[in-house]
């Protein structure tokens, strides 16, 4: 699959994206926040990082760049959108995603290897794993705590829709909660970064390629 990756100013983790996409079989293609043209991608992703406006609200700003109104109106439509770290901040603002994140509970940036439960197989971007499949991912991030009222955080649990859980919760998200979906299951925000767990030679391994090799099913 052609997949875009968009670069926003402040972006830091595009390259890593592109990287992983590339080494799940697809051809990446740089997308610029900046314009009106998904150039053929068939997915999406919108990569970590600071990106402008962030002084506000994480993703309050990006959310209105050119390109989101392709990306926005692409996901409805079915396209596999996969938001990583302020990317998933991003897709909340845009109301792809319910919920936000905002400052970690220790009020500080933490950055680990830290293992996850796949709760869901059933995305357009986790469907490699088997559901309750036990992996580890870089997580770095200061906003990063996930947070809903409870009656949101009971539709995601009741339709199967936390695609990640943390196991122990270094954030201070709720419910543990560090990955949800879309109700079709084509839009994923996740806050850790499987484009840092991608090979053996740097990272803690290649549990997160299965997040791009979903694709390959997708495109079946």
């Amino acid at each position: 699959m052609k997949v875009g990756v968009v670069t926003f100013p402040g972006s830091l983790d595009d390259a890593d994206a592109r990287r992983a996409v590339r080494l799940a079989g697809h051809e990446p293609i740089a997308l610029w926040h900046g314009d009106h043209d998904l150039q053929g991608a068939e997915a999406v992703i919108l990569p970590g990082g600071f990106s402008y406006g962030d002084y506000l609200r994480c993703g309050a700003i990006a959310r209105f760049a050119p390109v989101m109104t392709e990306v926005i109106a692409a996901a409805r439509e079915g396209m596999p959108v996969l938001g990583i770290c302020n990317g998933f901040q991003i897709l909340c603002e845009s109301h792809l995603l319910p919920g936000a994140l905002i400052r970690n509970d220790h009020r500080k940036f933490g950055c680990l290897d830290q293992r996850l439960v796949i709760e869901s197989n059933r995305t357009a971007w986790t469907n490699a794993y088997e559901t309750g499949q036990e992996v580890t991912i870089v997580l770095k991030n200061g906003e990063g705590a996930f947070v809903a009222d409870e009656k949101t955080l009971d539709m995601l649990e009741a339709d199967g829709r936390v695609v990640a859980r943390y196991v122990g919760n270094p954030n201070g998200s709720q419910r543990a909660i560090a990955g949800i979906t879309n109700e079709a299951g084509n839009v994923v925000g996740l806050m850790p970064h499987p484009e840092h767990a991608i090979e053996a030679l740097c990272g803690p391994g290649e549990d997160g390629l299965g997040f791009f090799a979903s694709l390959a099913r997708v495109a079946v």
